[in-house]
């Protein structure tokens, strides 16, 4: 005997709504993550199965059908593996969820949730920028404008602060302390976290005038970077101006940016990365990322290999073994070319 149209949807509505934000304390990143996986898979049963959101019942949702929404994601919506297996995650934890409230109608859901298996992804390289690209990219936004001024101090902002896309799209102007001598920045992180986090001078000037040419000085509730058509900005926004100007610095420097792929979040590493060649502290790095293990940030700010190679080039010229000559050996002779020669 099938459920009541009704049931799937109410035990959803409930889990989203109520047991996810009130009961676990998930962010509301998190919640909108999940809602995401259901649209989907109420427009796959639409598109795919020719059923309606409030006809659908658990045991529509069998192994067969859940295998090929899975695959559904990846060959229609070009999702990759990272973003299939999230799906996965936001079915397998309602599956639990209803299971606990209903037991009988959703045990089969659930059952079949549990046979669905993670695909293994192959890690990919982490893309980071140079200090020199580094330079470049962030003198690109050029012109008066308040967009060019809203694109050059957003990318400022992002590499002084290691900020997360998402925090600079809930960052306000409430966040923001104005010091004499510092400037620091409140950034809500995952899960909620706030953290402290302190910004050189020049990126403070610069983060003050496009406040004060905004209007925003005073109004603290106001976010402080707006897309032209949204008061609060959202991550495909910021992704989008980071390719904007990223194509826009490989055509400038063909010699530079050569990795395939720059996103928002490359900064973030590369902020990492250059603070760890500049000696800071990895513990430091730790807390100025708002990492809650100290593993994350060891995966995360990953050593260049230039700079393996110049701290190797100075341990084997402090330590390594010296050549001895003898009195009969003729000494090397200033001649040899430079490209020959020993360094």
């Amino acid at each position: 005997m099938k459920n009541k149209p009704s049931e799937f949807l109410g035990l959803l509505e409930s889990f989203l709504n109520v047991y996810l934000p009130c009961s676990v304390g998930v962010s509301p990143n998190t919640v909108k993550s999940y809602k995401d996986a259901f649209r989907l898979l109420l427009k796959y049963m639409y598109d795919e199965k020719h059923m309606n959101a409030d006809k659908v019942t658990f045991i529509d949702l069998d192994y067969e059908t859940m295998l090929g929404f899975l695959s559904w994601l990846e060959k229609e919506r070009d999702c990759g593996i990272t973003t299939r297996n999230q799906r996965l995650s936001a079915l397998s934890s309602f599956a639990e969820y209803a299971q606990n409230r209903n037991f009988d109608a959703a045990t089969v859901f659930r059952r079949d949730t549990k046979k669905l298996p993670s695909k293994k992804c192959q890690k990919k390289l982490r893309t980071v920028f140079t200090l020199e690209e580094i330079a470049l990219f962030l003198n690109l936004p050029k012109g008066d404008s308040v967009i060019e001024l809203r694109n050059k101090t957003m990318l400022s902002v992002m590499y002084a602060s290691g900020a997360r896309a998402q925090e600079i799209c809930d960052f306000t102007v409430g966040d923001v302390r104005f010091n004499n001598d510092t400037t620091t920045l409140i950034l809500t992180g995952k899960g909620g976290k706030a953290r402290k986090v302190g910004i050189p001078k020049g990126c403070a000037t610069l983060l003050k005038q496009y406040i004060d040419k905004r209007g925003l000085t005073g109004k603290n509730e106001r976010h402080v970077f707006s897309s032209q058509t949204h008061e609060h900005m959202t991550v495909s926004c910021i992704e989008e101006i980071y390719k904007k100007y990223v194509s826009l610095a490989k055509k400038e420097y063909p010699k530079l940016f050569c990795e395939k792929n720059y996103t928002p979040h490359s900064m973030r590493h590369s902020t990492a990365t250059h603070m760890l060649e500049a000696g800071v502290p990895i513990v430091v790095i730790k807390n100025f990322l708002g990492h809650a293990s100290l593993l994350s940030t060891q995966i995360y700010a990953e050593v260049t290999q230039s700079t393996v190679d110049k701290h190797i080039k100075t341990w084997n010229e402090k330590w390594g073994p010296k050549p001895s000559y003898t009195a009969d050996e003729p000494k090397i002779s200033s001649t040899i070319p430079a490209f020959l020669q020993n360094k």
